[in-house]
């Protein structure tokens, strides 16, 4: 897998301080999309064992409130694989930071039959606090919404919704 960015103090993609993964590939190609340039899989750098020791050490200070994961697609198959592993010890090192993950994916897609399924994806959508979900929708943008590009897209509580056994909204009081 390859990136084309790690933004190492972000306010923009989830709440608080936040480190940022943008990965590279993307089968979706929405237009407007503002990050094209991460539809190609080769585009940016190769994501190493060093990526992810970066990534590790930046998530450590107590201001850095989670960590973002964007693109490109996250939840592209051959993306998934290879930041399972790198959710895991998110989770298991900083257990109270937060993972958001954007794609263009809807969830009844990743959790149903679809090509974005993969053997990666369950344990994956269990490591994820909260889905920005659906595609960007040039004609839906809206850029007074919080933490997202189009009003089509969604920003699911997956702890809620996995305990309710039903979709739940994340709403921090403040989001339109």
């Amino acid at each position: 897998m390859n990136y084309g960015a790690i933004k190492k103090r972000d306010i923009a993609n989830g709440p608080g301080v936040r480190v940022s993964l943008f990965v590279s590939g993307c089968t979706h190609h929405c237009p407007g999309c503002f990050n094209s340039d991460t539809w190609d899989f080769n585009y940016g750098e190769p994501f190493t064992p060093q990526t992810e020791r970066e990534i590790l050490d930046l998530m450590a200070p107590d201001y850095i409130g989670g960590f973002s994961l964007l693109g490109g697609e996250p939840m592209e198959p051959q993306n998934q694989r290879v930041l399972l592993p790198l959710l895991q010890k998110i989770k298991a090192r900083y257990p109270t930071k937060t993972v958001w993950c954007y794609s263009g994916y809807v969830l009844e897609e990743l959790v149903g039959e679809s090509r974005a399924r993969c053997e990666a994806t369950d344990e994956m959508l269990s490591l994820i606090d909260v889905l920005v979900d659906g595609r960007f929708v040039e004609a839906k943008k809206d850029i007074r919404l919080r933490f997202r590009g189009s009003s089509n897209q969604r920003l699911i509580d997956l702890n809620k919704t996995r305990e309710a056994g039903k979709l739940i909204l994340w709403d921090d009081g403040t989001r339109k």
